[in-house]
Formats: structure tokens, sequence, C-alpha cells
């Protein structure tokens, strides 16, 4: 094919050439259950799909597109949407237009040309994602948005068809239909992900164990990632023997081969709910995306071949094979179906884009919806107890409370979890409610995340904050990302539990004292909480639960490891740390600050294990003369700092004491809030930890803030030389 033609003119070219390559499993339609009008129908949305990418292209050489990754080569899965039901929920890979599209003609009043076409401009008017990025979704096709697609949505899908055998557990309803089918499609390069490989490790695990697990995964396969080649040979060898996954292959240059082969897909993850790996061998035709030059890396032979092996040129050979269409037939529908495009197109660079911040961020937080929990009608055991048995006691009344409640994490079934936080709650509520799931951070987010979206609300727990960070990009890129992308029409609201911070004893090391939180602090939409004792503890989980069901937030619990089973607070035998369960009823909104004394020498605002550790600081304090109070942060995003303000502003001095790093951490934001609301630096200071991991043994604190230490730096802001 001349490379001195158009991309658009070489189809047309090579139609009328008599050497147009053949299906590789030739049949009649007839074998492969499908009608001439249904071929004819998927032909003209894999020529949509042609059409809208090289549309695409023109636009952003206008300066009027801003989008360029096309679809052009993997047009067959056109063939797979129509395999599964438009109920099906399905996460999409970014080369998946024609799956879009055809789906779109088995639901009536869908305009997708128009919608890409807006999604390509950066439009407001975008029915997805407003303009906020180009995204394959539709509320009304059941397709939540995928931005990059690099596997991390498969954790979600496997979550999203683990609901429907568990809505089916909790007697019905959820968001899609309980014989409903998940379909999640990636790419080969994607395959190598790590996130991808968890995701199949958690399908194949589950679907050896009898769980229910209607999923089907569809491995696009083009041979080339960017310009890395995948090995020949290598998926399919990969796949074929995996446990629990049952292995098919098509050939989506052919659609009666792909739509065979789907069709088998459906049927057995629909009939006897079981995984499925797809995998649809394709080609990427016009390189990477707009700006990429793939002749810098592959041979000008190779993109002759691959452009030879054009899916829509074997679609037209099946169409006229089968005498469906002629020869010209076929060129005139390529050239009706292109100069609709391009009429769509010019309407389509008029419409408004946004214009300014507010707009932008209007969907991070999601919309609102009616709250779903039932009263509660049982005892509250008012005998002062540590932390991590109100923690315990709350979980059952918010299970009790919220039928569609779910929790899930790594041993917090049978063993109750490291701490015992989670003891016999899974006997009282069943392993279908608390899940005991396999030891991958990853997985259990992406678990929570899939049933979020199917209506469920899960509260999840990771088992250390040192072990979120392997898989934090489930919260980043994935949950916190997921209004933001829909304009509030997709939510997976969830609550989750990390146990983490420093200063516990018996464990120690890195892994089990971590006081690293920057990367939950800075992702838009997240809201972040740390309980300093246990009333605090219930306030926030049930005000968390509240807002992931009612306000469908995702909201993350920081649980102070070292003040689970603390009785004692400023003296051995104390217990003072124990408390009275506050009750069901008894929620920290967010902002809300806690606060002790009514001093005005000094103030210390501080958070989870801090406030202990200021508390023990203030009885020195108080004991030499000093009036002060203490500012219980609670949350550590979305802060109120104008009522922290307030609280401070007629206190001589204010020191923050912050158990986290001193760079990333909240005293930055703290202080720069405060100095911008006109608090003087010489009656303003801060104590950190230092930017170090923890140390095991009796240096674990070292790196710490500590009681001297806090009463220290409070003597020299306040200029006392002590006693």
């Amino acid at each position: 094919m001349a490379d001195s033609l158009p991309q658009e003119q070489r189809f047309l070219t090579a139609l009328h050439d008599d050497t147009w390559p053949a299906p590789s499993r030739d049949g009649s339609l007839e074998t492969a259950g499908l009608d001439p009008e249904g071929l004819v129908e998927l032909f003209e949305s894999q020529l949509t799909s042609r059409h809208l990418d090289l549309q695409a292209r023109r636009l952003q050489a206008r300066g009027e597109g801003f989008y360029t990754i096309g679809s052009a080569g993997h047009e067959g899965n056109a063939a797979i949407a129509r395999a599964f039901r438009p109920a099906d929920p399905a996460f999409l890979h970014y080369r998946d237009a024609a799956f879009l599209i055809q789906r779109s003609r088995a639901v009536p009043g869908q305009t997708p040309i128009r919608d890409l076409l807006l999604s390509f401009t950066a439009s407001s008017e975008d029915p997805i994602s407003g303009g906020r990025h180009k995204v394959l979704g539709s509320r009304a096709l059941n397709i939540p948005p995928q931005t990059s697609t690099i596997a991390s949505h498969l954790p979600k899908a496997v979550g999203a068809a683990h609901s429907l055998g568990l809505w089916r557990r909790l007697g019905g309803g959820g968001e899609w239909p309980p014989d409903s089918v998940v379909v999640c499609s990636f790419g080969d390069a994607s395959f190598n992900h790590s996130t991808a490989q968890g995701a199949l490790n958690a399908a194949g695990w589950a679907a050896w164990q009898g769980a229910p697990m209607p999923l089907v995964m569809v491995c696009e396969d083009n041979g080339i990632g960017i310009s890395m080649p995948t090995p020949p040979g290598w998926i399919a060898a990969s796949m074929r023997a995996r446990p629990g996954i049952h292995y098919l292959s098509c050939d989506g240059l052919d659609l009666l081969d792909t739509w065979r082969v789907a069709c088998e897909a459906a049927h057995i993850a629909r009939v006897h709910r079981r995984p499925v790996f797809l995998h649809m061998h394709c080609v990427r035709l016009f390189g990477h995306a707009g700006s990429d030059a793939q002749q810098a890396y592959l041979s000008a032979a190779r993109i002759e071949a691959d452009e030879a092996r054009d899916p829509l040129l074997v679609s037209a050979g099946l169409l006229r094979r089968h005498g469906v269409l002629s020869v010209e037939g076929i060129a005139q529908r390529y050239r009706e179906i292109g100069e609709r495009v391009a009429r769509e197109a010019e309407a389509v660079i008029r419409r408004p884009r946004l214009e300014n911040a507010a707009q932008v961020m209007a969907s991070i937080v999601p919309p609102s919806r009616p709250g779903r929990q039932a009263p509660w009608q049982g005892e509250v055991d008012a005998t002062p107890a540590p932390m991590a048995r109100l923690i315990n006691q709350a979980l059952v009344r918010l299970m009790t409370r919220y039928p569609h409640l779910v929790m899930a994490g790594e041993d917090i079934g049978r063993k109750g979890g490291v701490y015992g936080v989670t003891q016999r709650l899974q006997a009282q509520f069943g392993p279908h409610r608390v899940i005991d799931t396999l030891l991958d951070e990853q997985s259990i987010l992406g678990l929570g995340i899939g049933l979020a979206q199917s209506g469920l609300v899960p509260i999840l727990e990771i088992q250390f904050l040192a072990y979120l960070h392997n898989a934090e990009d489930q919260l980043r890129g994935e949950a916190a990302t997921l209004s933001f992308f829909s304009a509030g029409q997709f939510t997976n609201p969830m609550v989750v539990r990390i146990a983490g911070l420093g200063y516990q004893k018996g464990f120690g090391g890195h892994f089990h004292n971590d006081n690293a939180i920057a990367v939950l602090r800075d992702i838009p939409g997240l809201l972040v909480a740390c309980p300093s004792g246990g009333a605090e503890a219930v306030g926030l989980l049930q005000e968390a639960v509240r807002l992931a069901d009612e306000e469908q937030r995702v909201v993350v619990v920081i649980e102070p490891i070292a003040r689970y089973h603390a009785r004692d607070l400023l003296e051995q035998g104390d217990d003072r740390a124990c408390c009275a369960d506050p009750g069901p009823d008894y929620r920290l909104a967010v902002g809300e600050l806690g606060q002790w004394g009514e001093g005005r020498d000094l103030a210390i605002v501080s958070y989870g294990n801090g406030i202990a550790l200021s508390r023990q600081a203030a009885a020195r304090l108080e004991a030499e003369g000093i009036a002060l109070r203490l500012i219980d942060l609670r949350w550590l995003t979305a802060i109120d700092h104008d009522a922290l303000h307030r609280r401070v502003a007629d206190c001589a001095a204010i020191l923050v004491v912050d158990e986290c790093r001193r760079s990333g951490s909240p005293s930055e934001e703290l202080v720069t809030g405060l100095v911008e609301r006109g608090v003087a630096g010489e009656r303003l200071a801060r104590l950190t930890a230092e930017d170090s991991f923890i140390a095991l043994g009796p240096a674990a604190t070292v790196t710490l803030p500590s009681v001297a230490g806090i009463v220290a730096r409070a003597r020299a802001l306040l200029g006392r030389s002590g006693a």
C-alpha cells in the first residue's frame, strides 16, 4: 500500500485490489450463528470507529482535538460487544471504540459519533466526562469510564464479578442483573503488569475454590506495546493452563471467528459462573497515537504487512464472499459514514469547553444519595474499653444497620485480624460479608472498588500502612478518579481501614511502623481520618460509613496501632485511655476538631499518637504553671483552617506536633494555613518525625516525637528554661 496515500484513502484503494486478506477460519454465516444484517451492522460499527480515529487526527492537526490514541486494528471487538448484553458491565481498553459503538446499537437514543467527538474535543458537553478526559464510558451502556487502562481496572473487574454472586447471597439488588457477566479488556503489553497478574491470580484463586466469578477478560493482542514487541506465543503459553480460568482464542481480524468465540465465552461465564480469558489476536495500525512515529522502531516492510492485515479489509472480504455487499456497496458505506463523522465534527468543535477551576473540579466530590441505614435497636455496652474493642463494637452495629455493608481484608475473618479488631464478626455475619482475602493489597482494594460500583459499601482492611504503598494506585488512579472522569455518574464509595503509624510495642521496624501518609493526603477527593482514642475511632468510623453510603465518598481511616490496646494515658494503671462506647449516633463530621483545656499560654495541635504524647507533656507543662489547650485534628484532609485558627488565635504560642515525617506531613499544611491567617512565625513552631524510616528494637522511637521533645520545644517556644 503506497505510503504517499492519505490513511483515509488506503482502504478504498485496497478495496479494489484482488488480494484481500482472507479470514483465518473460513465458515458460513449459519455456522457462526450470524445473519447478513448482523454482519453488516458489525462492519458499520468498525467503519465508524475507523473514521473517528482518522477524524481525531485531523482535529488535532487543526488544534481542535486533544486525543489520538485510536482503535485502528482492534475493531473486531465490535463482535465481542454484540455477544454480550447491554446490561453486562464492561470495563474497556482505550482501543475499544468499536465495542462502545456496537453496544450503542442495542440501546435506544444513543449518539456514539457525537459523544466520542465531544470527548476528543474536550467539550464540557461530553456526556461521560464533561470534557475532563477522553474516556470510553456511558451510564446507559453500563460502561464505567477507564483512563490509562494499564491494567489498573482489572482488579475492580474481579470485584464487580464477585459482587454478582454476593448480591444473590444478600437476596438481590445491585446495579446489574444477577445473571450478568463482567467484561474487561486490556492490551498484551498490560498483561505483563503486576496489577494484571494479580487480578488474573485473584480471579483464578476465587474460582478454584468454587466462588462464582462470571468474568470475561479480553486480552487484545496486537503484538506490540508502544515500541516493545510481545514475544510470540507468550500470552497463550502463560494462560492456556492457568488454574481456575478457561482459555479461549479468536482471530480478532475475522468478525465471524470473533463472534463465535465471544459467544462461547459469554456462555461459559454466564451459565457456569467461571472466569474466561479471551485472547483476541489483532493488529495495531497508525502507531500508538498521533504523535507516535512508528517508523523509528518498525521496518517499512513490517508496517506494510500490518496494513495489509487491516480488519476492515477482512470484513469487506467476508461481506463480498457471502454475497452480502458488493465492492461498490462497501465503498459507498465507507464514504457515507466518513462524511457523517466529518459533518458531526464540524458541529462539535463549536461546542463549549471547561473554562475555570470550579468547572473542572465540580465532579471530584460525588453527588449525594439517600442513606440506607436501619435504626439501631440493640444496647450499647457502656463498659470503658480500649480502642480496639470499641472499633469492634462499632463494626457490629454498622454491619447490623447496613445490610449492604461488606468487609474484606487479609486475616479479618477466622483470625479476627492481626490485632483482634474484627474478632467474631465473621461468625456473626458470615464469610460472604466478612471476607478473608488473599494476600494482595491491589486485589483487596480492587475488590472493594468493584463491590462499590455494584451498589455495595465495602469496609476494607489493609493490615499495615507500609503494605498500602504497593497498591496505592488503586486509590489514586481508580477509586478517587471515577466520579471525576464520569461527571459523578459512576461512583465507588468505600471505607479503607489501615493499621499504621509508630510507637507500637512488640512488632518493630519499618513495615510494622510506618508514618508516611503524604501519598494519601494529596489525592483529590479522598478523605483521611486518624483517631486519637476509642471514642474518636467510633465517631470517625461511623461518620466514614455514612459518608460512603450517603455521599458516596472514598474514606481512609488510619488507626494508630499503638492505641489499639492501650489502657493507660498519664501513668501506669490509670486506665484513662479507656472510655465508654459513645453509641451508634456519635459521628465526627469532616473538619470537626476536638479540644482539651482552655489555656491561653500554649496551644498544641496534633492527631493520632501525638494526642496521647501531648497530653502527657501537658501534665508536665501545667505543673510548671503553663496554661494550655490541646487541639485534636481528627481529619487529616479537608481541614477546616478557619476553625483551627479560631481555636488557637488567642494563644500566646502554637506548637504543631506531627508524628509523620517532616517532608510531606500534615504539619506543613497546618503551619501554612496559620501563617496565611496572620499567625506570626515567632509564636508558631512544629515538632515532627525525622525524614527517616523507623528502625527495629529500642531505636524504633528515636526518630519520632516524644514527650520530652514536646516539653522541650514548648518551653523554648515560650522562652522558658524549664524546671
